[in-house]
């Protein structure tokens, strides 16, 4: 089957105004394995969110988990694009009704204070470009029914992006051992997800100079100042309509992701 480019990125489009997820892409909009093809969708859609005045903030990595990449039968990341009306503060109040079928993980976020232009970009350029760090929920989310996705559906889908917490306690990167440090997501006070650096990709640091390398390549390089979400520590957890969770991560402090009870 051919891909039918622009029908994906309406159909997902009409999924975020609808508020009701669609059937997968693939077999039907998409051929199935056809990531070239799902990445168009994800850029058309960006393009159109940047014609209606969205702000561009910086990137997302996917699929940092090895166990995560052999379900879907692939063997490297996918990122997606993050935007500044995404963001919500540590602590502050997300009405669930706002997103489809939201899920939380945690992670570290990347602030740049350089440009990472260079298409063979190093961890040792990852560090320099490095402003500070920050503790960090990614609320993933899909516009699939059932988070029904393969490879495709979910890079078409901007890597299944939502919203996103970042904690309010910078530290420099020289501080953190990004491969041990601990994390884990607590929800009224039990773990319900614990992980450590060394899962994204064996140390966050090569996920985020992984996709240094792909964006430049691809003619939109990270910038100073983006904000660069580096990959799930510890297995995603579903949203519970009315819970709060607050994750930490041994070395950079806690941040809290809260969610009303969505009432009408």
């Amino acid at each position: 089957m051919n891909a039918d480019i622009d029908g994906a990125a309406a159909a997902l489009r009409d999924a975020y105004a609808t508020g009701v997820a669609r059937a997968p892409l693939r077999d039907d909009l998409l051929p199935a394995g056809d990531v070239t093809a799902a990445y168009a969708v994800q850029q058309a859609q960006v393009s159109a969110w940047l014609s209606e005045g969205r702000r561009l903030v910086g990137a997302k990595v996917g699929l940092t988990s090895r166990t995560v990449q052999e379900s879907f039968g692939v063997f490297q990341p996918d990122f997606g694009v993050i935007f500044g009306d995404m963001a919500v503060p540590d602590g502050a109040e997300i009405d669930p009704r706002g997103l489809l079928q939201p899920r939380v993980e945690v992670e570290v976020a990347f602030v740049l204070g350089r440009d990472l232009c260079d298409e063979q970009v190093t961890v040792a350029d990852v560090v320099r470009a490095t402003d500070h760090l920050l503790p960090s929920i990614e609320i993933v989310d899909s516009r699939i029914a059932g988070w029904d996705i393969s490879i495709v559906d979910t890079v078409a889908d901007n890597a299944s992006s939502g919203r996103y917490v970042l904690g309010t306690t910078p530290r420099r990167i020289r501080d953190v051992d990004l491969r041990l440090c601990g994390a884990v997501l607590e929800h009224a006070g039990e773990p319900v997800s614990v992980g450590a650096g060394a899962a994204c990709l064996g140390n966050p640091l090569h996920a985020v100079a992984w996709l240094a390398a792909t964006l430049a390549a691809n003619g939109r390089p990270l910038r100073a100042g983006d904000t660069v979400l580096s990959g799930a520590l510890g297995p995603m957890v579903t949203v519970t309509p009315g819970a709060a969770y607050e994750a930490r991560i041994s070395g950079l402090g806690s941040v809290r992701a809260c969610f009303s009870k969505g009432d009408a």
